[in-house]
C-alpha cells in the first residue's frame, strides 16, 4: 500500500473513516492490476468536511498574510522531501513514466509555491482609490475543489496553494481514478501543520461528493478542473445560489506553422510535446494548421517523429510514454482513430490497437493524420491521447479561419519568422492562451481559457484572485 490511510478522509486535521461502506478499486493501467482501494463518500462527509472547512473560516479568513506565507513555506519543506513518494504515486496510478512524475508531475509544486509567495507580494491586498474610498481583498470563503487524474498534483496545487494563500478553507475531491498521490499531498499538509479545518479531502465520485460539494449552501465557491460535459452540469448546478465557479475544462488546440519557419524542427519539438504524458494534455497542440507550400515537409516530420516516439513500462526510466489511465479513455482513443479513417484522412503513423508486443495495459500507438478536414469528428472532439492531425491551409485569413473554429479555446500556438505576422495572428486568436515559437508559460503566469474550455485562470496572481472578493470600504 502506498498510501497510509488509503479508506479515511481527511476532515478537521484527523484521518477519520467514511460513513458509509461502499468501496472502489484503484487500478494500474500499465499492468491492469488493482492497486488497492479507496472509500467513497457521500452527503453525510461532506457535511462534515464543509462544517469543519466552516469552523475554521473565521480565524483562518482573518490571519495576516505573513502567517499564510509560513505555512506555505513549511508545506513547501515536506512537499520537497516526499517528492518521490508523490511521484512512485502518480506512476503506478496514471502510468505516467517515472522520469516524467518525477521531474514535472510531482516536481511542481515546490515551484508553485514559489510562485505563490511571490503573488502574495504584488497583490494589493488593501487598496486605496483616488477618491479616497478603499478595496478590501478577502476571502470568498468555503471552497470546494474538484480536480482531474492527468495532471493531479500540479491541479491539486495551482487550487490548493492559491486558496491557502487567499485565506480560504477548503474541501478538496480529488479524481478518483489517481486518488493516492491526493491522500499524500493531505499528509503534507498535516505534518507542515495546516490548522485544523483549512483542508479537507473527501474521496468519491464526482455524482456524489462533488454533486454534494457543488450543491452544498456552506461552500462559497467551486474550482473545478475536467471535462467540458461535467462543467456543464457544475454551471449549472451552481446557478441556483449564485455561486462563483471556476472552471478550466477541455481543449482542442490549433497549431499555426507557417512556411517561413523551420517547420520540421517546429513539427517534432510540437509533436513530442503533445504526446508526453500520453498525450492526456488540455491544452496539447493536437490540431497541426500547415501552410500548404510546407506541407509535405511537415508530414514527413510528423511521421518521423510519431514512428520514434517509444512506449513502454512507466516503471522504467527513460524518454518513453506509458499508457492512457483507463480502459474507457482507450476506447474513447480508439473510437476516434476509426472514425478519422472512415472519413478517408489519411494515415501517416500510428493507428488502431495497441503498439506491437504490448499484449497488457491500457497502451496506444502514438498517432497521427493527414489531409483532416476541420469539420471531421477528431478535429472538433478532445481526444485526450497521443492523436494529432495536420490541416493544410493557404493563407493567413484562412489559418485564422480553421484556428478559430471551434467550440474550444483554452490554447493556442503560432510558429513564424515573420513578428508582424506573429502579432497579426496572436492578435486574433481566440483562445485564453498563445504560446509563441516554441515558448511556454512560466510559473506564476495565468492558466485558462475561453468559449467551451472555461471560466477563470489558475495560476499567480489572478490564481489567488479567484478565492477573493473585493469589498469596497467608502
Amino acid at each position: 500500500m502506498i498510501v497510509k490511510h488509503p479508506e479515511s478522509f481527511y476532515i478537521d486535521g484527523n484521518w477519520v473513516m467514511p460513513s458509509g461502506s461502499k468501496r472502489l478499486a484503484v487500478e494500474n493501467p500499465a499492468t491492469e492490476e488493482t492497486l488497492g482501494s479507496i472509500a467513497l463518500g457521500g452527503a453525510e462527509d461532506v457535511e462534515l468536511a464543509v462544517k469543519a472547512a466552516r469552523a475554521a473560516l473565521p480565524t483562518w479568513s482573518s490571519s495576516d498574510i505573513s502567517e499564510r506565507k509560513r505555512l506555505l513555506e513549511k508545506v513547501r519543506n515536506v512537499y520537497v522531501r516526499r517528492r518521490k513518494d508523490l511521484a512512485d504515486a502518480i506512476t503506478l496510478e496514471l502510468g505516467c513514466p517515472t522520469d516524467l512524475s518525477c521531474a514535472v508531475q510531482a516536481g511542481s509544486g515546490a515551484e508553485q509555491i514559489d510562485a505563490f509567495l511571490k503573488a502574495m507580494e504584488e497583490i494589493r491586498w488593501i487598496e486605496r482609490l483616488t477618491n479616497g474610498d478603499e478595496i478590501h481583498r478577502q476571502s470568498k470563503g468555503v471552497a470546494g475543489l474538484i480536480t482531474p487524474w492527468n495532471w493531479p498534483l500540479n491541479q491539486i496545487g495551482l487550487k490548493v496553494f492559491a486558496a491557502l494563500a487567499a485565506g480560504s478553507t477548503m474541501v478538496l475531491k480529488p479524481s478518483e481514478v489517481t486518488p493516492f498521490n491526493a491522500m499524500i499531498f493531505a499528509e503534507i499538509l498535516d505534518e507542515a501543520g495546516c490548522p485544523k479545518g483549512v483542508f479537507n479531502l473527501v474521496n468519491g465520485l464526482g455524482s456524489d461528493v462533488g454533486a454534494a460539494l457543488v450543491s452544498h449552501p456552506h461552500v462559497d465557491c467551486v474550482s473545478f478542473t475536467g471535462s467540458t460535459r461535467a462543467g456543464r452540469l457544475i454551471y449549472a448546478a451552481s446557478a441556483e445560489r449564485i455561486k462563483p465557479i471556476s472552471l478550466e475544462l477541455g481543449g482542442k488546440s490549433p497549431c499555426i506553422l507557417f512556411a517561413d519557419c523551420d517547420v520540421e524542427t517546429r513539427i517534432k519539438q510540437t509533436l513530442r510535446g503533445l504526446y508526453c504524458n500520453s498525450g492526456q494534455n488540455c491544452n496539447g497542440p493536437t490540431r497541426l494548421l500547415v501552410e500548404r507550400s510546407a506541407y509535405e515537409t511537415a508530414k514527413l516530420a510528423a511521421t518521423e517523429v510519431t514512428n520514434g516516439t517509444a512506449v513502454g513500462d512507466p516503471r522504467a526510466a527513460g524518454d518513453h510514454i506509458g499508457p492512457v489511465a483507463n480502459k474507457s479513455q482507450f476506447d474513447h482513443i480508439q473510437r476516434l482513430i476509426q472514425s478519422t479513417l472512415d472519413d478517408g484522412a489519411e494515415l501517416l503513423a500510428g493507428g488502431l490497437g495497441k503498439p506491437e508486443g504490448i499484449e497488457r495495459g491500457h497502451y496506444v500507438r502514438p498517432t497521427v493524420f493527414a489531409d483532416v478536414d476541420n469539420n471531421m469528428t477528431i478535429a472538433r472532439e478532445e481526444v485526450f491521447g497521443p492523436v494529432a492531425v495536420l490541416i493544410p491551409f493557404d493563407t493567413e485569413e484562412d489559418a485564422i479561419a480553421i484556428a478559430n473554429d471551434s467550440d474550444f479555446g483554452l490554447a493556442a500556438y503560432v510558429h513564424t519568422d515573420d513578428p508582424e505576422k506573429l502579432a497579426r495572428v496572436v492578435r486574433r486568436m481566440q483562445a485564453g492562451m498563445v504560446f509563441k515559437n516554441g515558448n511556454y508559460l512560466s510559473a506564476g503566469s495565468p492558466f485558462g481559457g475561453v468559449k467551451m474550455s472555461g471560466i477563470g485562470k489558475e495560476g499567480g496572481v489572478m490564481g489567488i484572485e479567484e478565492f477573493l472578493d473585493a469589498k469596497l470600504v467608502a
